[in-house]
């Protein structure tokens, strides 16, 4: 999906570097909070597959640690995620990783749509689902570009605090794809609102995606991880025990309309179109690189 540098500005915040040497995921705890941070600013936190399997180690982490009862996942910089990584000197989508969502063998070495189903699988559709059942609240604070592949990460949260730069996108359609793999589209926002979201590939403002109960705050960008730690701070007072059933009660009544199956058959969907893609196009994206995309949205 987009790199991090399709749609969102820049601003002053995007001077900041990550060398190497820097972990693509930060870990704090702060009392009964954990903040895992996205840290490649750079690049507006594209997501490439050493920062999904770092964010991975995190949330194992908060989730085995007693002493944490909440977790905020944040992204350093301007921008909370612009998508996954598709052009940046990082990306590593050809690399094999140790697999641990799935029993999907090792994509590398596996031609065309084999490779990417298994990849995908383990690294989108499977990553978000386990992280959307860890057993502990998960807050996003979400502020700039939270666009595509970024959505997947704001999704599998529990709440999400905006500031009101905040703007959310699913633009793919572009690429003639019918959203990112992790389709809760329907479920985060009322249907006929997704069909808009998907058929523009617009932009909705922080304010927007709060009256249609996409997020449950908005708050200036100043106030932003100040917010969302008091709000992680006051959750974490209840019993963790029941935060964790009450957690599971409600992502089963999800699954029961239908969330888990539908992103069953979209995935399958999403597919399709890749391979559709890879047979009448330049690639499996549709010949929508970074520079494409960019220009496409802001067109």
């Amino acid at each position: 999906m987009p790199a991090a540098d399709a749609f969102a500005e820049d601003s002053p915040a995007d001077a900041t570097t990550d060398p190497p040497a820097d972990p693509p995921v930060l870990y704090e705890v702060r009392g009964p909070v954990a903040h895992v941070t996205m840290n490649r600013p750079r690049y507006r936190n594209a997501q490439n597959s050493a920062m999904t399997y770092a964010l991975d180690d995190a949330f194992y982490r908060a989730a085995g640690d007693p002493a944490v009862k909440v977790v905020v996942l944040a992204g350093a910089g301007g921008h909370f995620s612009a998508g996954h990584d598709i052009g940046t000197p990082g990306c590593d989508a050809h690399l094999p990783f140790e697999r641990r969502a799935g029993l999907w063998w090792d994509h590398t070495g596996r031609p065309g749509a084999e490779s990417r189903f298994a990849r995908e699988s383990e690294v989108y559709l499977g990553m978000c689902r386990r992280w959307r059942e860890l057993p502990k609240p998960v807050i996003a604070s979400v502020q700039g570009a939270c666009v595509a592949g970024g959505l997947m990460l704001a999704w599998v949260c529990d709440l999400i605090v905006a500031a009101e730069d905040a703007f959310f996108a699913d633009p793919v359609v572009r690429m003639g794809i019918p959203g990112v793999e992790y389709f809760a589209h329907p479920w985060a926002m009322p249907p006929r609102i997704a069909r808009e979201f998907f058929y523009t590939g617009d932009r909705m403002p922080a304010r927007r995606a709060y009256e249609v109960g996409m997020v449950n705050r908005v708050v200036p960008r100043a106030d932003l991880a100040e917010e969302t730690d008091r709000l992680a701070r006051r959750i974490a007072e209840m019993p963790g025990f029941g935060l964790a059933l009450t957690k599971r009660a409600l992502n089963q009544a999800e699954d029961l309309q239908g969330l888990h199956t539908g992103m069953d058959s979209v995935f399958g969907l999403h597919h399709l179109a890749h391979a559709h893609n890879a047979e009448t196009a330049a690639d499996s994206l549709g010949g929508m690189n970074v520079a494409a995309m960019k220009e496409a949205g802001t067109r």
